[in-house]
């Protein structure tokens, strides 16, 4: 797993698939988040909805292998936190799906909704070889 830059106020990573690396990146996404001024709730809400997004490629876009590529980019723009994470999967946009009813007995289908309520924007990006997801929160004070 690479490591972010010097600069304090962006983070890149290029990581694989593998679930065991899902921890270690969203320590260095809070982390950044909480620099830049969020508290301690907005920061879960945003390692929260980065373990979604993430889980949601392992998933679906690579259907659970472990050795795929992932590149995600976390950065300061004024007083709104961006996240990027590109995949080189399926390509399927997911808000294209007409949503299922959530059996609450069973687990999944809820990272969507997540990222929707907790992220003041959530943007899917097909590309030609897979999907660019960026999602934004702004800081108010």
């Amino acid at each position: 797993m690479a490591h972010g830059t010097d600069n304090s106020r962006i983070l890149q990573l290029k990581i694989n698939s593998d679930p065991a690396n899902l921890a270690p990146v969203r320590t260095d996404v809070e982390t950044l988040a909480r620099a830049g001024g969020f508290d301690e709730k907005v920061v879960g809400e945003i390692g929260l909805v980065l373990n979604e997004a993430l889980a949601n490629v392992i998933r679906h876009a690579y259907k659970n292998h472990d050795d795929r590529p992932i590149e995600l980019s976390a950065e300061w723009v004024d007083d709104e936190f961006i996240i990027q994470i590109r995949d080189w999967g399926i390509g399927v946009d997911p808000s294209d799906r007409l949503p299922k009813k959530k059996d609450p007995t069973t687990p999944g289908g809820l990272g969507l909704i997540c990222m929707r309520r907790l992220m003041d924007e959530v943007d899917y990006q097909p590309q030609t070889d897979g999907m660019l997801l960026t999602m934004k929160r702004r800081r108010t004070q």
